[in-house]
């Protein structure tokens, strides 16, 4: 029993020297001990390696870019339903306005007639209106808020 540890030992240590050794040939280390024959089938193990890497990583990428393209799909019709959204309470928002607005225009016509900004008294003169000049200074007469030019008001005043 126990020679059979000792062989089966032996064989496993050996087996670990040799991958150890293939390892270090596939880093590119302690080639100097390879034939040529040796190198060309390091070669074509690396290369076939390396091809087996680059097919992975490609079909790595691919399944990244289908992910992403399907993002990309899915952002985009969340865009589409968003802009949707958004031009629906931009309509009735506008909407609501129209709603308010006749009210206010309507209003806005009548405001123009009712609350004229006094118009400024310069051309009526106290001896226009039989008044005396010292009288007119002391106590100004303001035109009642009529909304007519101050000619007329003066007309009606007379």
């Amino acid at each position: 029993i126990q020679g059979n540890w000792c062989h089966e030992y032996r064989k496993l240590k050996a087996k670990v020297e040799t991958i150890q050794k293939c390892q270090k040939h596939l880093m590119g280390e302690d080639l100097e001990s390879l034939n040529l024959k040796e190198l060309q089938q390091l070669e074509q193990q690396l290369e076939s390696s390396l091809k087996h890497i680059r097919s992975r990583k490609n079909q790595l990428m691919h399944e990244s870019i289908s992910e992403l393209q399907k993002k990309e799909r899915s952002l985009q019709e969340e865009n589409k339903v968003l802009q949707k959204e958004l031009v629906e309470k931009q309509k009735a928002h506008a909407a609501q306005q129209d709603q308010t607005q006749p009210q206010t225009s309507s209003s806005s016509s009548s405001f123009m007639l009712r609350d004229a900004p006094p118009a400024a008294n310069t051309s009526i003169h106290p001896a226009a209106t039989g008044e005396r000049a010292e009288d007119a200074a002391v106590q100004p007469q303001a035109p009642p808020r009529t909304g007519l030019p101050p000619w007329m008001v003066s007309h009606i005043n007379g």
